[in-house]
């Protein structure tokens, strides 16, 4: 069955700017992907992965480099084999996942054998700002049960956001992100403070490729790793160093890589987390298939979306659902 493929840039503009530890991020430009048999189409959506040069153009190249094969009617099986992880495989995976659905009239959970979707709580999550910004935007999740902090490496001035967002809200479950903020000396006084302060969930404290600087280190809350571990090979190379994986589909490139990841995690004894680049709510519906499986969901990208209605009212009461039938067959 030979297959049509068509892809757009979407801007993806923030509402507002977006600090983290190395970055200020004004908008996650994406590509989305549509795939078609003819009758029926199905569509994904990919970010990439900004920390890897992994862009809109750098994405678009690697679905032309295929583009034959996909035309030719290449599966999804058959796509993981034809790309690499990232935002491109990302793409087309989610798109033929919707299309099967279409195609075959079964929701995409159930083709995932995933429990049927009901809402999960979700992080929403403040930037690495000064303490008044971080105060000012968290006006706006008064409803939220859940907030991740994003920290820059800097310990006092991190101290004091976590200080900040702890006497706001001592009623939520905290967590922190570090993106790769921290080194060595810093981890024990870091781990300490965030005990302190009730802090959950520790989340990529050190530089990918600086691993080795967990080793041995008896953390009192648990690490989770982000940039650490990209996708199913990596899990294994270094599940030993961390408690909980973060699992972001454009890291490991669609749904598919996601869902084993999520299996060898817990045959391997981590925890699992769903997490987001940011992107619309066509981003967010694969990863909330997933999320079925999580321990933590960290979806909140839509919301943060310039575009009037962007989130197209997917969050309510600190918890995020998608429809089943916005992507695939309802």
């Amino acid at each position: 069955m030979s297959l049509s493929v068509t892809y757009r840039r979407d801007a993806m503009r923030m509402r507002e700017p977006f600090r983290i530890s190395g970055y200020l991020l004004h908008a996650m430009p994406a590509v989305v992907v549509t795939v078609g048999d003819g009758i029926r189409f199905g569509h994904g959506e990919a970010a990439g992965v900004y920390y890897l040069n992994d862009d809109p153009p750098h994405m678009e190249r690697e679905i032309e480099r295929v583009r034959d094969a996909l035309e030719a009617g290449v599966d999804r099986q058959g796509l993981q084999a034809l790309l690499p992880p990232g935002g491109a495989r990302n793409a087309l995976d989610c798109a033929l996942w919707e299309l099967e659905s279409l195609q075959v009239g079964t929701p995409v959970w159930r083709l995932a054998g995933v429990p049927e979707p009901r809402p999960r709580v979700t992080t929403f999550t403040l930037p690495a700002d000064d303490p008044a910004e971080i105060l000012r935007r968290l006006d706006a999740f008064a409803g939220a049960a859940a907030i991740k902090l994003k920290l820059e490496g800097d310990l006092p001035a991190d101290t004091e956001r976590v200080r900040v967002v702890r006497r706001a809200r001592p009623d939520v479950w905290l967590s922190v992100d570090a993106n790769q903020g921290f080194g060595a000396a810093d981890l024990e006084p870091l781990a300490a403070m965030l005990v302190d302060q009730n802090v959950s969930l520790l989340e990529q404290p050190v530089q990918r490729g600086a691993e080795h600087l967990l080793d041995g280190w008896d953390c009192p809350l648990p690490v989770a790793a982000d940039e650490s571990i990209l996708d199913l090979t990596e899990l294994r190379e270094q599940h030993h160093r961390f408690a909980v994986v973060n699992i972001k589909l454009d890291k490991c490139g669609g749904l598919t890589e996601a869902l084993a990841m999520a299996a060898e995690a817990r045959r391997l004894g981590l925890g699992v987390m769903v997490g987001n680049m940011a992107g619309s709510v066509l981003a967010t519906a694969p990863g909330f298939v997933l999320a079925q499986l999580c321990d933590v969901v960290d979806l909140d990208g839509p919301w943060f979306l310039a575009e009037p209605g962007a989130d197209r009212g997917i969050f309510a009461d600190g918890k995020v659902m998608v429809p089943a039938d916005f992507w695939g067959v309802g």
